[in-house]
């Protein structure tokens, strides 16, 4: 049996990455209003010539947090697949899933105030 390509496997791994973000955003609510609040602080940071380093942090943030609802979206998935009756311990993991998302939002909108509120005012 021959031996798989490393560039052709990378290449199909890109391709269920893709699939998997459009998923993901095709079929949640919370990440397609993140990645609305993200096309605003975009928009904003071009709006307001926002600096090298802000623009980092920014993406950061956006990366982060987008990132973190995919992986709660994952795992609530999985309970729920595992799981499908209420179950306290599946509870729980999902409620610790969603405040690691909640928690990663709040420090983002700290870092949007930062950024924003000198240049709003």
């Amino acid at each position: 049996m021959p031996k798989e390509n490393f560039f052709a496997n990378r290449i199909r791994s890109v391709g269920y990455a893709l699939k998997g973000a459009v998923l993901l955003i095709k079929t949640e609510a919370s990440i397609k209003v993140q990645v609305f609040i993200a096309i605003l602080v975009t928009a904003a940071g071009f709006y307001f010539e926002i600096s090298s380093i802000e623009w980092i942090v920014q993406l950061l943030a956006i990366g982060v947090v987008m990132g973190v609802e995919g992986a709660n979206t994952a795992i609530e998935k999985m309970a729920d697949y595992i799981q499908p009756k209420y179950d306290e311990k599946i509870g729980f993991i999902k409620d610790v899933s969603a405040g690691a998302v909640m928690l990663v939002s709040i420090v983002a909108s700290i870092i949007g105030l930062i950024i924003y509120i000198p240049k709003i005012f």
